[in-house]
């Protein structure tokens, strides 16, 4: 088999940077070593930038997005027992999020697909990357028992943190930048109203850092921080309903609605970057490349950047012939990765409790915080970073 783009990886990335270059003309195959089901099943982020918002709509698949996701124009900062608002759509001239499941973003972009007739190969075992660093790169995988061959002229690296492409580049010559975090983040999705249903809720309290958040005005996402040693097993609903309303002003603890959780799982916490972004004919994209706490909800966002970069050089150099956008492919996308990295790390170690805060790092977090939400300088910068920085910025 042969194609043009071989895409390892049907996550949001994978299938964004298909959908676009199906658009622009550009053959395309995704090769995914999970099952459609196992892809859709993964609860992951639900905060779109205004620039992921366009992206969809430019490949086609706005319609839902528009229709369903409900728009923050406002987030909101809980410490010292007290509220406050940060106008995000006012401090940043008209800018704002949307709440949508990336499962949902997935779905769309699944369903596009599949109605355009394009190949996705799922269930692929074996995924192995070959030549990237010739002019005729290759894909071998397994399935039904036997061995597959996909001639390609690039491949897409779109496979995740713990996938083939980034694994398959030559010792010293990639340089991985990595902070663990000592907590992690026990996070619960239930079938209720949000507490605050046009806006996200950050907490700082001396018990730890909590988030409310949203899938849908039905179904909300929670968080509390815990120790990484953590076992959900020790956290019924009850003790994490608790648990969250303590870290909350009272206000908003008192409206919280409870109900069963649907699911319920401690995530660890990492910043990594791998630089650089590609080697050869191949690239990588999305979690591939980077990994974000998150705090400051980049993670799907930063995987839409990278596809933006990388489906524009794509393009450029099928219509034009010029290698121009895909040799300045990964010092773009580094660029701004970099400034979420740093707004991601920012906002963790400003809202969380780390093993060594005590009572003098708590007193200036929150002396941080009371400057944050009393200074429109202070507060504009958290309010643009959280809507996502132009594309273009610094280039």
């Amino acid at each position: 088999m042969r194609t043009q783009v071989a895409i390892i990886g049907a996550g949001p990335s994978g299938l964004l940077l298909g959908q676009l270059l199906h658009k622009a003309g550009i053959a395309n195959v995704i090769i995914e070593r999970q099952s459609p089901d196992y892809v859709l099943g993964r609860i992951r982020a639900g905060i779109l930038e205004q620039t992921t918002v366009d992206m969809l709509h430019e490949a086609g698949m706005g319609e839902r997005v528009q229709a369903e996701g409900v728009v923050h124009h406002s987030i909101e900062l809980v410490f010292s027992g007290v509220r406050h608002a940060i106008d995000v759509h006012g401090l940043t001239g008209g800018k704002v999020v949307t709440a949508y499941g990336q499962t949902e973003v997935t779905r769309d972009l699944m369903d596009a697909r599949n109605a355009a007739g394009l190949t996705t190969v799922y269930e692929a075992s074996q995924v192995a990357v070959h030549d990237f660093d010739s002019n005729s790169p290759r894909v071998t995988y397994q399935k039904d028992g036997q061995t597959h061959t996909l001639d390609c002229d690039f491949i897409a690296g779109c496979d995740g943190f713990h996938g083939v492409c980034r694994a398959s580049v030559p010792e010293g010559a990639v340089t991985e930048y990595e902070k663990v975090y000592p907590f992690g983040w026990l996070g619960v999705l239930a079938d209720v109203p949000p507490v605050s249903p046009h806006s996200i809720v950050y907490g700082n309290s001396e018990r730890g850092f909590s988030l409310c958040s949203m899938r849908s005005l039905t179904r909300s996402r929670y968080y509390v921080q815990c120790p990484m040693d953590d076992k959900v097993e020790a956290w019924s609903d009850q003790r994490f309903w608790d648990e969250l309303r303590s870290r909350l002003d009272p206000a908003l603890a008192e409206r919280i609605v409870t109900g069963p959780t649907l699911e319920k799982s401690i995530a660890p916490l990492r910043s990594f970057v791998a630089e650089p972004m590609r080697f050869g004919r191949m690239f990588l994209a999305g979690d591939a490349a980077h990994i974000v706490p998150p705090t400051g909800a980049k993670g799907l966002n930063l995987a839409a950047s990278d596809v933006k970069y990388l489906s524009g050089a794509l393009i450029e150099f099928y219509a034009e012939k010029s290698a121009a956008g895909i040799d300045t492919y990964s010092q773009r996308a580094l660029a701004r990765i970099w400034k979420a990295e740093r707004f991601s790390w920012w906002l963790t170690s400003l809202m969380h409790k780390f093993p060594d805060t005590g009572a003098f790092g708590q007193r200036m977090q929150e002396a941080e915080l009371e400057y944050l939400v009393n200074s429109t300088a202070a507060s504009t910068v958290l309010a643009e970073n959280y809507v996502g920085l132009p594309l273009d910025w610094g280039h």
